[in-house]
């Protein structure tokens, strides 16, 4: 009989980390529908004509496939082999794994886009699977919460992210982060300023590296892709743009003079900032990000990206503008915009940082001690009672030895244990334990819920 093990890039989440992520997902979930976001959900399984060529080459190899059922290599030929695994491919797999909640979510718009009231506004929370290396902060199956607006350009659903991103982590009391933006657009221009015109998605691939393997692996992964020796010395001012804002802003203005859609990606990042101020953000943390490509190939505007400070882990969350992703369903000229939280790396953040609050994992709040028959019988009606008032209780189901009953009650984290036994039946007053100061006193019912919701 083989050991049972788990997939590699797989977990298994027991209560306590369950009701840890519990409490994220409510947090961002309570944020999106504040927003007017609807939820959404999609399949697991997608066509792989609906996924493939969304993410790039890169995206493409990292997409999980699914063999086709029953005989799946009926239609592959013994010359098919030879001409390598894109002859192949289409004739043993025809459907894969999401590997983003954007692509399916633009297939829904396309195929339900009568039904829908546009701009439409959803949050999907739901897992995605890459075929990634596993490593710490990476894995082959984890959580996606998206939100996106389709139908519209406007800029205020930019803004609008980036008031999102700011309470959602407030929420979560991650103070150090910051919120890194940029336009792609802009790194449109970049290519053009450099006498690399066309070139922005060869461009984007490597500078998107820049904060993993420095600057001079960058201007040689450039170098191997073909840029002349000119355009990557013309890439210099890039590298030297600082953290200011406003700085950057007036740096690029002049550096992009000469290319109208970098002047236009400028232009929308200073609107967006404006709107922001009108919010009346106090303290943004933003960063204006000239190196910000992002992997996806899919965005033509804003990118987003945010990071953990002090905190060796990849982005928390990311997403931007996406002008032509519908177009590929048959659906032109839809323009959206959305933002994706990393669930499995924001809890990694709070967990090393110490961020969950005591109760995140609680769930029963008072357990009930069975001594005997008439005990149990006197504890159903209160333990109603206490339900009804909000309460998580729960009787011990048999009437155990005390000590392993307040083992139980200790190994699960309850803060309150409540004695019914002959005495108190009498009295009608019952001994609440608390469990962390050791104080135990007699209260009536209602006593007790007003003790316990304190």
């Amino acid at each position: 009989m083989s050991k049972p093990s788990l997939a590699r890039g797989t977990r298994d989440f027991g209560p306590e980390i369950m009701a840890k992520r519990t409490y994220i997902l409510d947090t961002i979930k309570f944020v999106f529908k504040k927003f007017g976001f609807l939820p959404l959900e999609t399949p697991a399984i997608e066509n792989l004509s609906v996924l493939m060529g969304k993410y790039g080459d890169e995206g493409d190899q990292l997409l999980f496939k699914i063999l086709n059922s029953g005989d799946f290599l009926k239609k592959v030929k013994p010359g098919d082999l030879e001409e390598g695994t894109k002859t192949v491919l289409p004739k043993v797999a025809e459907k894969g794994l999401r590997y983003d909640l954007t692509v399916p979510f633009a297939r829904f718009v396309a195929m339900n886009r009568h039904d829908l009231a546009m701009p439409f506004k959803r949050f999907q929370v739901q897992p995605v699977w890459r075929a990634d290396r596993p490593q710490r902060g990476r894995y082959r199956e984890f959580y996606q919460c998206d939100a996106d607006v389709v139908g519209t350009d406007s800029l205020l659903c930019e803004a609008e992210i980036i008031l999102m991103l700011h309470e959602v982590f407030g929420a979560l009391q991650l103070k150090d982060f910051t919120v890194k933006m940029n336009n792609r657009k802009v790194l449109t221009g970049i290519a053009e300023a450099i006498g690399a015109p066309g070139r922005e998605s060869e461009l984007c691939v490597a500078i998107d590296k820049l904060d993993k393997i420095g600057k001079e692996k960058v201007e040689a992964e450039l170098s191997e892709r073909g840029f002349e020796n000119s355009s990557i010395a013309n890439l210099q001012t890039l590298f030297s743009l600082t953290d200011d804002i406003h700085e950057t802003v007036a740096t690029l203005k002049d550096w992009l003079k000469d290319s109208g859609i970098g002047q236009k990606g400028i232009e929308e990042i200073e609107e967006v900032l404006e709107l922001v101020n009108g919010f009346g953000l106090e303290n943004p943390k933003l960063m204006f990000d000239a190196t910000l490509a992002r992997g996806l190939s899919y965005y033509t505007g804003a990118i987003f990206e945010v990071k953990a400070n002090g905190v060796q882990i990849g982005s928390i969350s990311g997403g931007g503008r996406y002008d032509n992703l519908t177009g590929t369903f048959g659906l032109p000229d839809l323009s959206g915009v959305g933002i994706s939280f990393g669930v499995d790396r924001i809890y990694d953040v709070l967990d090393e940082l110490n961020l969950f609050p005591e109760d995140a994992s609680q769930s029963t709040r008072v357990l009930l001690i069975n001594f005997d028959s008439e005990s149990q019988k006197a504890c159903l009606p209160i333990l109603s009672k206490l339900r009804s008032a909000g309460i998580a209780s729960e009787l011990y189901p048999t009437d155990a030895k005390l000590k392993k009953q307040f083992d139980y009650a200790n190994k699960k984290g309850i803060p309150f244990v409540l004695v019914v036994g002959s005495e108190e039946i009498k009295m009608q007053k019952y001994s609440l334990k608390n469990m962390a100061t050791g104080d135990q006193n007699h209260y009536t019912l209602d006593e007790i819920i007003q003790q316990i919701n304190a």
